[in-house]
């Protein structure tokens, strides 16, 4: 079904973008322009006096059907001119099918302008991405705490749950850092952090100002003021009871940088996704982290009258470029990491999960391929089938050139800052290489036990050397391509009327308007209005591939209205809800890590994954806070930014076939959604499909694992 027409007809979409939201993103207004006039304005009251008049509820501007609906049907080219004239794009025209998804999104802020969480004015912008990182949480707050230590003015830090330990030391070690540096240049760096810890005290006030003496307390540990001399630091705890969790997680650096990530503060044993982003883009999530904010700023951000877009991309100077070897890979070791430069013949759509199935030995009972020995097959050869058919791979290949003693590892107890980018890519890069007498899979191992599962074993085969696992990925410079801010606002009643907002409206259309495929990779897939999307989806011919956490947070999702468990999902649909002929479109896969060759629970706590990303068409891109569940569909606060690029789909593609091994162990069965092995058990510790009577009772519990920020969020 095509998502444009140029006439009128019965198959025409309901939705549309209102003269009033038009004119509104067409505007040169915004929270973060107003705050530049004038500082001593709180965010909140910003807002109020821009935007208030424009402000209402469904009940007294009305809609044209239901939000679950949206997506379906055509919009004509005019209506999708108006969604482009709502964008500030820069030089890259974007997509019809980005144009179809933002306009969608557009159209939920006639509703509530709020649920937009930025600025009209700065929705639709432009922006390049130098950064990729899909890896465990050190990784990710290793990059973050190297961006903090370079900042020369301000850092706006957010994160759902913060909680004292390894991953948070990095952290609080660069602001230490960051204090010494700006103490010998003479300057005072202002930072704001922003956490969702539960409270009492938020049932009479949200924005929980956090006084000195609780956030240096042993449950959070950050630096009391003494400690950080040339740092003026504000905290803020904001929760919107009962369930408007602030499930938002970014850090904003000099309004020149910002990362948007998947993972929260604290020490887990989970696979999570950090993009970086640089240039227009960063005035809108800079827009969007003040209205976070609400409360006035005390001090003001040093930055506030330095637009991002006045800046550029200031990470592809010449030692990035330098990461890239002449066939595209990190100079010094195998993986390709530019697509562009990908060889002849390999695949780089979200086919290959399935190819790479039918390219190795013969299948278990899921279609999957069953583990290869370790130490090599039963002929004694030490190489095995490639990613694709008839190329062998040796596994004796020369090791990485950058040598370990060379690069040390960053830790919180032997600090190693870099002055860029390139420098922090070589030394993950070399921490995951093998030390003497270790393979290329034991260091794998080392690299995802950190600091929850020191010593726990892998039993995956040894991978191609082209396949090594890339923690951080760079991208080759590009010009600034097409990006907007999908989000939704915390909403705190039990009850799921909080639907209509960019976020939800984004993944629907996605899921509606692609042509050949959708990617998703969630820790839980429940949301109600999703499982008839994807349904549909199939049913028209769309291949879904659905890359999912087996048992997340299996106990919070069975409390009453919260959707079930993913085995219950996930068996449903391959019951119930699809027909014989959709059922081969759906491609789902639980997640299993690259060291392993089966699923382990989550409940196990040994490796799990909590990246949230959609693609759809492989060009598509929605990346960010949200999960695929209740809480995060109706109630949480998220942060997600919708992309257009083909070749940074193409990218984060090949990061996930490399970075883990769902696409060879995961993949259920096509019958009744449950995975087996090759004897056909199924996998030990998961829950079932059939949760039992009680399962409310274990949901209760679960509940209270995530206030207490042990559960999964």
């Amino acid at each position: 079904m095509s998502s444009t027409q140029d006439s009128d007809n019965s198959d025409e979409s309901p939705y549309k973008i209102s003269e009033r939201v038009y004119e509104l993103c067409s505007s040169s207004k915004s929270v973060s322009s107003l705050l530049a006039e004038d500082p001593s304005l709180a965010p909140g009251e910003a807002w109020e006096e821009l935007f208030s008049q424009h402000d209402h509820n469904l009940a007294s501007y009305g809609c044209k059907g239901d939000i679950r609906d949206i997506g379906k049907g055509s919009v004509s080219s005019k209506e999708l001119h108006k969604a482009r004239s709502c964008g500030k794009w820069g030089s890259q025209e974007p997509s019809d099918l980005f144009l179809r998804i933002y306009h969608d999104a557009l159209y939920t802020l006639d509703h509530n302008l709020e649920c937009g969480m930025v600025s009209p004015s700065l929705m639709g912008s432009s922006g390049t991405m130098p950064l990729t990182i899909t890896s465990v949480i050190p990784d990710i707050v290793r990059h973050m705490s190297n961006l903090i230590v370079r900042a020369e003015k301000e850092v706006f830090l957010a994160t759902n749950f913060w909680q004292n330990g390894v991953a948070s030391k990095y952290i609080t070690n660069a602001i230490r850092e960051l204090s010494r540096r700006a103490g010998e240049r003479g300057t005072k760096i202002v930072m704001k952090i922003i956490y969702d810890r539960g409270s009492p005290k938020q049932v009479f006030e949200p924005h929980y100002m956090v006084p000195e003496s609780e956030y240096t307390g042993s449950a959070v540990g950050l630096p009391a003021s003494h400690e950080i001399p040339h740092i003026d630091l504000q905290v803020i705890n904001y929760h919107r009871p009962l369930l408007g969790t602030f499930h938002a997680k970014y850090m904003i650096v000099d309004r020149r940088v910002a990362v948007l990530q998947s993972n929260n503060i604290q020490d887990n044993d989970n696979m999570e996704m950090m993009v970086q982003v640089e240039g227009p883009i960063v005035d809108s999530m800079y827009d969007m982290a003040l209205l976070s904010w609400h409360k006035k700023l005390e001090p003001p951000l040093p930055q506030l009258d330095s637009p991002a877009a006045q800046s550029g991309s200031g990470s592809f100077d010449a030692s990035h470029a330098a990461i890239f070897g002449p066939g595209g890979t990190i100079k010094g070791h195998s993986a390709v990491v530019d697509p562009d430069k990908l060889p002849s013949g390999k695949g780089y759509g979200l086919e290959v999960f399935d190819q790479k199935q039918v390219a190795q030995a013969p299948s278990h009972s899921n279609g999957t391929a069953p583990p290869l020995p370790l130490d090599g097959d039963k002929t004694g050869s030490n190489s095995h089938p490639g990613r694709d058919s008839g190329i062998e791979l040796n596994l004796e290949a020369e090791a990485p050139l950058i040598q370990q003693d060379r690069l040390p590892e960053h830790t919180t107890e032997d600090p190693h800052y870099d002055e860029n980018l390139a420098g922090e890519i070589l030394r993950v890069q070399a921490s995951i290489s093998p030390k003497p007498g270790e393979t290329r899979m034991q260091a794998v191992s080392r690299h995802l036990n950190h600091t929850v599962n020191k010593g726990f074993e892998g039993n995956a085969p040894e991978c191609d050397p082209q396949d090594e696992m890339t923690p951080l990925i760079p991208h080759p410079a590009h010009e600034p391509f097409p990006m907007a801010l999908v989000c939704r606002p915390p909403y705190g009643p039990p009850n799921h009327a909080s639907l209509s907002n960019p976020q939800n409206a984004a993944w629907l259309s996605a899921l509606r308007n692609a042509q050949k495929n959708v990617f998703i990779q969630s820790p839980t897939l429940n949301a109600e209005p999703l499982i008839p999307a994807i349904v549909e989806a199939c049913e028209r011919g769309v291949d879904v591939y659905c890359y999912i956490c087996l048992g997340y947070n299996d106990s919070g999702e069975m409390l009453p209205m919260q959707g079930g468990h993913n085995e219950s999902i996930v068996h449903h649909l391959y019951t119930e809800l699809l027909s014989p002929s959709a059922k081969p479109r759906l491609h789902w896969y639980w997640y299993v890590a690259k060291d392993q060759v089966a699923p382990i629970p989550a409940s196990k706590k040994k490796r799990s994954c909590h990246i949230k990303l959609l693609i759809a068409d492989e060009r598509i891109g929605v990346v960010g806070n949200g999960n695929q569940d209740t809480q995060s569909w109706f109630h949480s606060q998220e942060v997600n930014l919708l992309i257009d690029s083909p070749r940074i789909c193409r990218a984060w593609i090949e990061a996930l076939r490399r970075n883990q091994n769902t696409h060879l162990y995961g993949r259920v069965s096509g019958e009744d959604g449950v995975w087996r092995d090759e004897e056909g058990r199924e996998a030990q510790g998961a829950t079932g499909v059939d949760a039992g009577r009680f399962s409310w009772a274990r949901g209760v519990v679960g509940a209270i694992k995530r206030v207490q920020g042990t559960g999964g969020f």
